[in-house]
């Protein structure tokens, strides 16, 4: 079997809401698989009984070819899971907690080795209440690895790091993977979907509205491709480049505009257009994986 994980009609209702509704997906082994949606679209509730923290009210969850029905044990023995919000022991260090995780399972990895790999040997000593933020997120991510699992579930790994800290456990999420790993992670961010998820899915209001192949998924944009440029336009180039495509100011700037098309034809004779009145910067894009998220919800992802 390819697929590492299997989802068939899974829901969860609290009384009168319904927060995950009769959705099904695979996740195939070595993959970095993402579930994107705002806040409320289900992602959370999804990881958790896929994990096993939630029961479902109905459907069927398969994990490494078990029922989590039947080989609960068998499975938790062979994942690993970073939680949007962890707590650990006040008084114990960095490695004394890795160790004391680590003997909860019949097989588990050197302490030292994943403090290392992340970055963190010199604080081996350390307590988690005097490492910063993205040496905390650092830390939670290598405490699901302690039992070298063949699948890891990473709910927003980098909510609220600076860039340099994200980028820093994007690196940390590719060495997994190079490990042989299979990930599953929640996002908000799409610039770190479409550089870390081979596949998504994409959710709204607890079901799956769009899942795929990342680059394949943008391709089915609208309007795919981009054009984006500084320059002093008047009333009748810009009558005729709204003819051409969808434009808009950037941010209010009176000067600063982004464009988007449906065809490479239209895309060749905007740029005709705005190379006449010599622009100072001038950029040629495609579509992203936000532009598409826009197109299917009809909002950005943080509203």
């Amino acid at each position: 079997m390819n697929n590492a994980i299997e989802i068939k009609n899974l829901t969860k209702k609290y009384d009168k809401l319904t927060a995950v509704s009769g959705i099904s997906f695979e996740v195939q082994k070595n993959e970095v698989f993402g579930l994107l949606g705002e806040n409320g679209a289900g992602k959370t509730t999804t990881l958790e009984m896929i994990e096993g923290l939630r029961k479902p009210t109905s459907g069927e969850i398969i994990v490494l070819n078990h029922n989590f029905k039947e080989g609960i044990n068998s499975i938790k023995e062979k994942i690993g899971v970073q939680l949007q919000s962890s707590a650990y022991f006040n008084f114990l260090t960095l490695k004394e907690i890795l160790d004391l995780f680590g003997s909860f399972y019949s097989h588990h990895l050197d302490s030292l080795e994943l403090l290392k790999m992340v970055g963190l040997e010199d604080k081996a000593k350390s307590y988690v209440g005097n490492l910063s933020g993205g040496q905390k997120q650092r830390f939670s991510i290598v405490a699901s690895l302690i039992n070298d699992p063949q699948i890891v579930f990473l709910d927003e790994p980098t909510t609220g790091l600076d860039p340099l800290a994200r980028r820093h456990t994007w690196d940390i999420i590719s060495e997994i993977k190079k490990q042989g790993k299979t990930i599953v992670l929640t996002t908000h961010y799409m610039e770190e979907a479409e550089i870390l998820c081979d596949r998504v899915a994409i959710m709204e209001e607890g079901k799956v509205i769009a899942i795929g192949n990342t680059h394949k998924l943008i391709e089915r944009a609208q309007r795919p491709f981009k054009l984006n440029f500084y320059a002093q336009i008047d009333q009748n180039c810009l009558n005729d480049l709204k003819n051409l495509g969808e434009i808009e100011n950037i941010l209010g700037k009176s000067n600063h505009y982004e464009m988007k098309l449906k065809t490479q034809e239209n895309l060749n004779n905007a740029l005709r257009l705005v190379q006449k009145v010599e622009p100072e910067s001038l950029t040629v894009g495609r579509a992203t994986l936000e532009d598409l998220f826009i197109e299917l919800t009809g909002k950005n992802i943080e509203e």
